[in-house]
Order: structure tokens, then sequence, then C-alpha cells
């Protein structure tokens, strides 16, 4: 009986130490993966945060393109805004009135005069082909 208990015991005191080499293995494992992870993740922001601000030849802007940029470029940012609420209060006014088709027609003009100022306030901040 103490030779079955003995043998028992060596048997579980294996099995204890099977498994915390196994769950050390698994924790180290772990813990190496967590730190490739940050490495990876620190050096896509280090390589992300860079702006290219060399485009390559073949995708350089052409010459209507920078022109148009240029000339924008002169215009506030804020111009666009007001005039994209200038558009929504006509329209407004114009369905008021009964006039809904105008209104409709109008008031779509908001969102264009939106994505307009938004790619004014990019050139003037990123220009157009940085040199």
């Amino acid at each position: 009986m103490d030779q079955a208990r003995d043998t028992a015991n060596r048997a579980a005191d294996q099995a204890r130490d099977t498994v915390s080499r196994a769950a050390d293995q698994a924790r180290d494992m772990g813990n190496r993966a967590v730190d490739q992870a940050k490495n990876l993740g620190r050096e896509a922001v280090e390589q992300g945060s860079r702006p290219q601000t060399q485009p390559k030849e073949e995708h350089r802007e052409g010459t209507v393109a920078r022109t148009i940029e240029q000339q924008t470029a002169k215009l506030p940012s804020d111009a666009f805004l007001w005039a994209a609420f200038g558009a929504i209060g006509a329209s407004m006014i114009l369905q008021i009135s009964g006039k809904e088709e105008k209104a409709n027609f109008v008031g779509q003009w908001a969102p264009t005069l939106l994505i307009l100022g938004l790619y004014n306030k990019m050139v003037k901040l990123m220009g157009s082909d940085a040199r």
C-alpha cells in the first residue's frame, strides 16, 4: 500500500513539474510574443509618423492639377466652410418657400464645398509635390 502511494505521489510530482514547466514555457513564449508585437508596433509608428515628402517622379502631379492647387491655396480655408453654411441656409430658405427641387439641388452643394475645403487645407499643409 505504501509502495502504491509513493508511486502515485511520484507520478503526481512529475505531473506537477511537467505542468509547471509547460506553464513557464507558455509564459515565456507569451512574453516574447508581446515584446515582438511591441517592437513591431513601435517600428510601424516610427515609420508611419514620417510622411513621405519626396513623391516618386512617376507619381508627380500634372501641370493642370499643380496650377489649380496653387490658385486655390490662395483662398482662405474658412471660405469653403462659410460657402457650405451658405448653401445649407439657402437650401432651408428654398425648402420653406416650397421650392423643394431647388432646395435639394442647393443643399447638395454643402458636402462638395466641405470636401473642397479639406482638399484646400491638405494642399496648404502638405503641399503639392513637396520638394
